[in-house]
């Protein structure tokens, strides 16, 4: 079994996570190849979401994950096979994402399945990421009168 290649991937993974949650937009693509396929399943917007190409990824993320909306992402339990210069990954997720203008939050979990591959400049990258949820929730932030951010969230009440 080959350690490095499995951390390196375990790296990438959380590169991809960090990125998204820091709106590191520019990195986050650099995660992805080029044709690289992303399919989410997305209980709040009652649709399996389905991107192709990194463009369009990084797009959609950029475009409704923005700075007005709030994300943490978990990943962890990682299961890799990597046969060569190609891999899969299977990896439980653990999310919240703060609507702040809609005073919405979105929790949930799921589990990630992906496909990896390892390019020309010798660099993993993600080709195939996706996921199912396994349980989610949507509450208004008014059903909490208590609730109060001290940090992070801009124009919060």
């Amino acid at each position: 079994m080959d350690l490095v290649t499995l951390e390196e991937i375990r790296r990438l993974k959380f590169r991809y996570l960090r990125c998204v949650d820091l709106k590191l937009w520019d990195e986050f693509a650099g995660v992805f190849t080029e044709d690289a396929v992303a399919e989410y399943d997305t209980p709040v917007l009652g649709k399996t979401l389905r991107l192709e190409g990194r463009d369009a990824i990084v797009d959609y993320m950029r475009g409704n994950l923005g700075p007005d909306k709030i994300s943490t992402h978990t990943a962890g339990a990682p299961e890799i096979d990597v046969d060569g210069d190609r891999a899969t990954g299977t990896w439980s997720l653990d999310d919240t994402i703060i609507l702040v203008e809609h005073r919405m939050l979105i929790r949930g979990a799921a589990f990630y399945h992906d496909a990896y591959r390892r390019c020309a400049d010798g660099q993993w990258r993600v080709e195939r990421t996706g996921h199912r949820r396994t349980y989610e929730y949507v509450v208004s932030l008014d059903d909490m009168p208590s609730l109060k951010f001290t940090a992070g969230v801009p124009d919060s009440r």
